[in-house]
């Protein structure tokens, strides 16, 4: 059953439009399919100490924010580092990847798809209205970008083909991988020409926009050392996805790197010992919060101090029934309330939340 469509007009943060947050303007950068070169990671840690409160929020859409933008020149840093190449469709460059791509597993190396989809987006005007919510994909065959929901997915089924999907929904329309960008940009603006008040494919009525459901792989980056051909990638998991200017400028050092839609960082190519020498740990953080008091003003409770991590947990805290940046795989949903939390529909104090996690 479609969603009903939205009536407010979409607010969906950028740089040119910040939300106004509780601490200050809150600012969205794009990074289509999760890429940032080294040059741009040290640029948008220099924006953020510069600009902002000094740290990189990583998003669930594997792009990053900066809050508490209360001093000038932020787009002019951006511009310069190649990070907003059109002003016109910054808020529309909403593209994922499998980050893994070309590193280990996977039946198509999707490398570069996200990066020319993102060319032919910025070059057609008609792009720039589509909703700041719209989601494009781009997965390898392993099922882990597919399963984040995307308004139109391409999902490798060989090396040289996939499958399209809309709003998660098998089509059966076969695309050959040389012709994804083609057909994700295709589905875009036929979308845009029908879509009335509707911000994303799963609001429609339309029964041509669905298809047969896709079963959630659950897959994720794994922390730690990844093995590939000739050396090693990793995975970094900062807690809450928050990285300290200088904790991005230590990954910047080895390169490119890939913010993945679990607020984590893919590093393609790093020695053995990454971990010691960054101070990162090698264990997955379960438990993820959005960003609470004092950060957001309709948040009740400070999330972040009241969160609990515990091996085995996989649990969001919110401060309110938004659920801001909660994961898309199965957790444990848990909500601030007055003198405690709710946790999947039950009312919990909070001084007895732990021992009901």
């Amino acid at each position: 059953m479609p969603t009903p469509a939205r009536v407010r007009a979409d607010a969906c943060p950028g740089v040119f439009a910040p939300h106004d947050a509780a601490d200050g303007p809150l600012a969205r950068v794009r990074l289509p399919g999760g890429t940032i070169s080294a040059v741009q990671l040290r640029a948008l840690a220099d924006a953020a100490e510069a600009c902002g409160d000094g740290d990189l929020h990583l998003t669930s859409r594997g792009n990053v924010q900066l809050r508490g933008v209360t001093r000038p020149g932020l787009a002019a840093r951006l511009t310069d580092a190649g990070l907003l190449p059109s002003p016109s469709h910054e808020r529309v460059r909403n593209v994922l990847a499998s980050p893994l791509s070309g590193v280990r597993g996977g039946l198509a190396d999707v490398r570069g798809l996200a990066a020319s989809l993102d060319r032919v987006l910025c070059a057609t005007p008609e792009l720039a209205s589509l909703p700041g919510r719209f989601l494009f994909a781009f997965d390898d065959g392993r099922g882990d970008v597919a399963a984040e929901g995307a308004d139109v997915c391409w999902l490798a089924v060989s090396p040289s083909e996939g499958t399209l999907l809309l709003a998660g929904g098998d089509t059966g329309r076969r695309v050959a991988r040389a012709d994804a960008v083609s057909a994700l940009v295709e589905v875009a603006l036929e979308f845009g020409r029908v879509r009335g008040a509707a911000w994303r494919v799963a609001e429609l009525d339309d029964p041509a926009w669905r298809g047969t459901p896709v079963p959630r792989t659950g897959v994720e980056v794994p922390a730690g050392l990844i093995s590939r051909d000739g050396g090693f990638a990793a995975g970094v998991v900062p807690r809450f996805g928050r990285l300290s200017a200088a904790q991005a400028r230590a990954l910047a050092e080895f390169g490119t790197a890939l913010v993945t839609p679990w607020k984590s960082v893919v590093l393609p190519d790093v020695p053995a010992d990454v971990f010691a020498r960054l101070g990162f740990g090698g264990e997955a953080l379960g438990t993820t919060a959005c960003i609470g008091r004092p950060g957001c003003a309709k948040a009740r409770a400070d999330v972040r101090a009241d969160a609990v991590f515990r091996p085995g947990l996989r649990a969001h805290f919110s401060g309110c029934e938004r659920r801001c940046g909660k994961p898309s795989q199965s957790h444990v949903d848990v909500v601030a309330e007055a003198g405690g939390y709710r946790i999947d529909g039950r009312w919990v104090p909070l001084d007895e939340m732990e021992g009901n996690l």
